[in-house]
């Protein structure tokens, strides 16, 4: 069995749902159904009931998931052992949307400081995975913006900024001193891909469905605004650049960064990031200590 297909089986009995399980792994349907069968038939047993109504466990399934869960928390203290026994540890940081934020370059300096020995995986998400690869196992710990799916996830907000407008510099609307989400109700938006956490759509969406090109990643949605007219939100302090403008909205609430990781998978060097960002941004971490951070070699 691989650890891989073992993080597919639990994202599948947790949400007793294909398609919401391959959202939230950030995967198609298709492959995800096919890694289920191919464990049923190496371990020689049903593991889910299939029906129309939904999916529910079997008992060799439910047998499995407390199992599963078992395996994988300790493959991830075993990697974690292995890193100080060689004398290194590496940290896997997604990174989605705040990447040219100041506070992150203050932030990474921080924590070089702390733990100057540590390796940084840096891996950027595109805007279709705001966990950043969480739920898919690929990072240890994320630096985003919510909402998203946090089952089987400990978040911690940092910080919350203002949105607003993303428009051409000669839109009509361009002008105003602020807008309503009325005042772009018949306009068309940039859209996030099919399968996109239906939270995150929801909020970047202004609440309601929209059509219009889709977009992965924020030069896309500039792009976006620029070439077909369209709109969309951002974050009010961002530099929209040449052509572009952005106007204050009155009725959407602000946008929350914040720092995410497994619950499953919680460490001294996940816990002394999370801090640091708070001490950076200003906000308290309740819960998290610093405790054992200083692990062989950091």
């Amino acid at each position: 069995m691989e650890l891989r297909t073992l993080r597919y089986f639990v994202a599948v009995a947790e949400e007793l749902h294909f398609g919401r399980a391959a959202r939230r792994l950030h995967m198609s349907q298709p492959p995800l159904s096919r890694a289920i069968k191919q464990l049923e038939t190496d371990l020689g047993a049903s593991l889910l009931d299939r029906s129309p109504l939904g999916v529910a466990l079997t008992p060799a399934g439910a047998v499995l998931l407390d199992e599963a869960r078992a395996l994988l928390l300790g493959a991830d203290r075993v990697r974690g052992r292995v890193a100080r026994a060689a004398g290194t540890a590496t940290l896997t940081l997604g990174i989605l949307g705040d990447s040219a934020d100041p506070r992150v370059l203050r932030l990474a300096d921080a924590y070089r400081r702390r733990h100057p020995h540590v390796e940084v995986r840096v891996r950027e998400a595109d805007l279709s995975d705001p966990t950043c690869g969480l739920h898919a196992g690929t990072v240890d710990v994320a630096l985003t913006r919510g909402p998203f799916d946090e089952t089987g996830l400990t978040v911690h907000e940092l910080r919350t900024d203002p949105v607003g407008a993303l428009l051409r510099t000669d839109d009509p609307l361009a002008g105003r001193v602020a807008l309503t989400l009325a005042d772009l109700a018949d306009r068309r938006w940039f859209v996030f891909p099919e399968g996109t956490d239906s939270r995150w759509q929801a909020y970047w969406n202004g609440g309601e469905p929209r059509e219009g090109p889709v977009v992965r990643a924020v030069q896309e949605c500039r792009q976006a605004v620029l070439w077909n007219g369209t709109v969309g939100l951002t974050l009010l302090d961002h530099d929209p650049g040449e052509g572009l403008t952005v106007v204050p909205l009155t009725d959407m609430p602000p946008s929350r960064l914040v720092m995410a990781w497994r619950e499953s998978a919680p460490t001294p060097l996940i816990h002394s990031l999370a801090r640091t960002a708070a001490t950076v941004h200003g906000a308290g971490v309740r819960g998290v200590s610093d405790r054992g951070a200083a692990v062989h070699g950091a």
